[in-house]
């Protein structure tokens, strides 16, 4: 277990401190003195009903009438009783179901009979979670995320409704705002805390007679964007596919405000902008996200359907992700995305993984090189794996990660993961001269183990056809003399589309696009090898796939060279 540092200790001291803090705080709002102040306990009447961008699978009804209650990548068989008495397979299954974003799968099935269960549901939900006890239904992040689900999907549960059925909905939905509204500061730091922002705006907005706290909402959401969302519109935990996700809530309730008449909060509409110009940075030539930190199965109609709901922002792609880390290079079909950052900070950095200086690479529609990226939430026996750095397409030196996982109990309860930390410095710089472009980089990552620097150099010719790579170990300004050799290999991990046809004479690899464009990749300075991975970011489960590694030892001044060329 790697040692706090000082300025950690510090950091994590503050942390705690302003945890007690908030819980302080939404306990007193909270309090039968206080929460008057956010309003009614009673949505009687919804002025408008926000759309769901989110994809809708049909289908989903005609497995709850077999028995079947499918969620976030685990299936829970009922025998005939409620979803809300089956053993949850899995905390996401449960975060799921209580978040009730299953509504949009049985409004898209278009029978009666689909949205009689709906609503059956939401009102045994109710009685079943009455008077707002604690427990995962009552977490601020999983009340934001059923909030936002029923006023969204308000006419599938409310529409041709009997009295009672009405009121047992509505009176719920007023009562989850106003707890929210005093119980926000207690959700986990980055993404759940904003989600909770996100859904107290969006009722105040759509919920009659709550305009009176909509200003309060408004400022605390601009806060919050405005520190999680980077100047460059990167998440601060440089995970690129939250994005998404938050690109699907914060359009429709930027339509909301139109819809009402309302000015759109200026920073609400600068984060738009900036997150549509990252997404459009970070998308490969297939249409997915980059996997790095975090980004993992992306359903690429989401992606696509928040680029073109966004589109009337007229924002284009990004020239450069200083603040978040990262850099592209396109040269013709040939796109080129690294990573360039260090560790986010600790609190934000339960996702991250320790990928410094790798990239994927991909030539038109398809994708050539990739990391493995994250598996789904019910793979945690990969977790661990998907995140070290022999997972990345990078340089791996003594067989450690160039980044340390933190185990500290406090972190892990505030992140919901473990944390890494390092490298805490890396430089890079990207040019283009008539269209060619070079990166040189390095990072710290390993200097606290072995007192050495990874360099990478990659150039990538204005025509595409070809990438030249060096990697360097060497000492920070000076020479390094190891006591032994330090093992290292350099990993190259082919997409599972893509085949190895045959190893080529000189000791190089023919590589087949599934077009039948054929690539060459050939190495001096290290063995090459061709050897078994695995691609965690597969909707199926991880899948067998090939990579390329290069292995060598180092007494402390190595360099490898390597080129991957096409015809």
């Amino acid at each position: 277990m790697p040692r706090l540092s000082l300025a950690e200790r510090a950091r994590v001291t503050r942390l705690a401190a302003d945890r007690a803090r908030k819980r302080a705080i939404s306990r007193a709002l909270y309090s039968r003195l206080l929460r008057w102040r956010y309003g009614s306990t009673i949505a009687d009447q919804l002025l408008i009903v926000p759309q769901d961008l989110r994809t809708r699978d049909p289908s989903f009804w005609q497995e709850v009438e077999v028995g079947q209650f499918g969620l976030a990548g685990s299936l829970a068989i009922l025998n005939d009783e409620s979803p809300f008495e089956a053993r949850p397979p899995s905390d996401a299954w449960a975060r799921a179901l209580h978040g009730f974003g299953w509504l949009r799968h049985l409004e898209a099935a278009e029978e009666p009979e689909a949205q009689l269960e709906a609503r059956r549901l939401a009102v045994e939900w109710t009685s079943r979670y009455r008077g707002g006890g604690g427990g995962l239904p009552w977490r601020p992040e999983v009340i934001a995320r059923r909030m936002i689900s029923w006023i969204t999907h308000a006419g599938l549960l409310l529409e041709d409704a009997d009295g009672a059925s009405y009121d047992a909905i509505t009176e719920s939905l007023g009562f989850q705002l106003v707890r929210l509204s005093a119980t926000w500061r207690t959700a986990p730091v980055g993404p759940p805390r904003l989600l909770s922002l996100i859904a107290i705006v969006l009722g105040d907005l759509t919920i009659a007679d709550h305009e009176r706290q909509l200003g309060d909402a408004q400022k605390l959401l601009s806060e919050e964007l405005s520190h999680q969302i980077l100047a460059d519109g990167g998440h601060i935990s440089r995970n690129p596919a939250i994005l998404v996700e938050l690109m699907l809530d914060l359009l429709p309730l930027s339509q909301c405000f139109v819809a009402r008449n309302r000015p759109v909060p200026d920073e609400l509409s600068s984060a738009i902008r900036r997150a549509l110009g990252m997404l459009r940075y970070m998308r490969m030539g297939d249409g997915s996200l980059a996997r790095f930190n975090g980004a993992g199965i992306a359903d690429p109609a989401h992606i696509a359907t928040v680029l073109a709901y966004g589109a009337e922002t007229g924002q284009a792609m990004n020239e450069t992700a200083p603040q978040s880390g990262y850099v592209r290079m396109a040269a013709r079909r040939t796109t080129v995305i690294a990573d360039a950052g260090p560790a986010p900070p600790l609190e934000y950095a339960g996702s991250a993984h320790a990928g410094c200086l790798s990239f994927e690479l991909s030539c038109g529609p398809y994708v050539v090189f990739a990391n493995g990226g994250t598996p789904r939430p019910r793979e945690t026996e990969w977790h661990h794996r998907s995140r070290a750095t022999v997972s990345h397409n990078t340089l791996c030196l003594g067989e450690k990660s160039s980044s340390k996982m933190v185990r500290h109990p406090f972190l892990q309860e505030l992140v919901g993961a473990h944390p890494i930390r390092y490298p805490n410095v890396v430089f890079s710089e990207a040019t283009n001269k008539d269209g060619n472009w070079t990166w040189d980089a390095n990072h710290d990552g390993y200097m606290h183990r072995f007192a050495l620097l990874h360099s990478r150099q990659i150039r990538l010719s204005g025509d595409g056809l070809k990438l030249d790579g060096i990697d360097r170990i060497s000492g920070r300004g000076k020479t390094v003399r190891l006591k032994k050799d330090l093992p290292f290999s350099i990993h190259f991990h082919l997409h599972p589309q893509i085949a190895i046809t045959k190893q080529g004479s000189g000791g190089g690899v023919l590589i087949e696009l599934p077009d039948g464009s054929a690539w060459r990749f050939s190495a001096q300075g290290a063995k090459l090898s061709i050897e078994d991975g695995v691609y965690f970011a597969d909707s199926a489960g991880p899948q067998r796939a090939w990579q390329i590694v290069l292995r060598g030892t180092t007494f402390g001044d190595s360099e490898v060279n390597w080129s991957f060329a096409g015809d």
